[in-house]
């Protein structure tokens, strides 16, 4: 009973490790002739960690992220609006860690190999399409020289992100990716963090925001680590736009003097993004839920799936929950069509909330209320806005989310220690 996986990214690489944690066999096809760590910074929640954990990365995870002690959310004028701790600090069993996204890929990409070895990872192969064919899906793959191929398994997972085949064969219809307006530009720099160190911070307001964490532990010698940072300008959604492509580098002077007099005592933007090495742009893009991921023994899992707005940290985390989902569906219904339905059936409403809520009322909405009521200047955020406003708006997105302090604490493993998929 082998599952074909179509993508080697985050998803895919966690179903793979995910099936054969439970006793199936994998392969996972991926369009790059070689896995490299690429992307910039990413925050796992507890939810993700959880289930990191689980796959047996707490060593891993350790050695490689941040622990993530607290988020904070400030005016364009670099004013406290809301700060709340984060992780363990939150009094989450598990913490919260920000990493680089190809660290995290890599160490991903190396565990597999060690675990399944070598032969169940092909690169250089791009999924076209499937079909079913009774007990068997088959998956349609095509080399970068064009040679075509057919393989057969039990599943086939659409792990081909938010430009995947899978999902254009089951929603033939839907277009491209959806741009509302914004555009990100995504950088790292070697700088002293700050706050407490570990610190993430929104800062300004929908029209344009900045956020950065650091996402490597501080050097002894120097004081510095490495800095996540993201700027976000918004447009009229009827501009013109690159097509988004995530290794596409960018020029500061598309959207740095935005930032010019952003100076706060506690953090230097525009210092920050010049001492940058390389810099990417990337216009904030998203998919319409769709009505069904499940084709027969085909589904998607990840961006395939569930493309949202890069915002309230939970895209790659999303996606390594879907994996472990996943992977208990089939410890309770085995590698079948219904186990495939059961994960479909409860993550598909979950994740369209997500997707719809990150358009209108993500984490960082609250920044537009206070622009909004003040243009981010006060004395004390009590005359703008009451405490209770703010925690109820942080809260309520954690329930949506999925990754509410006590629910998450209380909640069973999703897959048990030693459960293996049923035969």
């Amino acid at each position: 009973m082998t599952i074909l996986i179509a993508g080697g990214g985050i998803a895919g690489l966690a179903v793979a490790l995910t099936c054969h944690q439970i006793g199936l066999k994998v392969r996972v096809f991926e369009s790059v002739r070689e896995i490299k760590p690429l992307g910039v910074g990413i925050n796992l929640q507890p939810s993700a960690v959880r289930e990191l954990f689980a796959l047996g990365f707490e060593q891993g995870l350790e050695d490689i992220g941040v622990r993530t002690r607290d988020y904070g959310m400030y005016s364009k004028k670099g004013l406290e609006i809301w700060t709340e701790p984060r992780g363990l600090w939150a009094g989450y069993r598990w913490p919260q860690y920000s990493v680089h996204r190809g660290l995290l890929h890599m160490m991903l990409y190396r565990a597999l190999i060690d675990r399944a070895g070598p032969d169940c990872i092909e690169t250089g192969w791009t999924a076209t399409g499937f079909d079913n064919d009774g007990d068997e899906a088959i998956l349609h793959l095509v080399s970068a020289d064009g040679a075509k191929r057919t393989e057969r398994g039990a599943i086939v997972i659409g792990a081909d992100g938010i430009h995947s085949a899978l999902r254009a064969q089951i929603a033939p219809n839907e277009g491209p990716p959806i741009w509302a307006g914004a555009v990100l530009w995504r950088g790292t720099t070697r700088a002293k963090p700050f706050r407490t160190g570990a610190s993430m911070v929104m800062v300004g307001h929908s029209r344009c925001r900045f956020v950065s964490y650091p996402i490597s532990k501080i050097d002894p010698d120097t004081g510095l680590a490495t800095i996540n940072w993201i700027a976000n300008l918004a447009y009229p959604p009827d501009a013109h736009w690159n097509k988004e492509d995530w290794n596409r580098r960018a020029n500061l002077a598309d959207f740095l003097p935005r930032y010019t007099d952003w100076t706060f005592p506690w953090l230097d933007v525009p210092e920050l993004v010049k001492g940058a090495t390389e810099v990417f742009e990337y216009p904030m893009v998203d998919r319409d839920p769709l009505e069904r991921w499940t084709f027969g023994r085909v589904t998607l899992v990840g961006d395939a799936a569930h493309a949202a707005y890069p915002v309230g940290s939970n895209g790659a985390g999303q996606a390594i929950v879907d994996a472990r989902k996943l992977g208990r569906a089939f410890v309770d219904h085995g590698a079948t069509p219904a186990a495939l339905e059961a994960y479909e059936a409860e993550m598909r409403p979950a994740t369209t909330k997500v997707v719809l809520t990150n358009r209108t009322a993500g984490p960082d909405a609250i920044l537009d209320v206070i622009e909004e009521r003040c243009g981010g200047e006060f004395e004390k955020i009590e005359d703008v806005i009451s405490r209770e406003e703010l925690a109820d708006h942080a809260n309520t997105y954690k329930k949506i989310a999925g990754f509410a302090v006590d629910t998450l604490n209380a909640a069973p493993a999703i897959i048990p220690e030693g459960a293996r998929a049923r035969g």
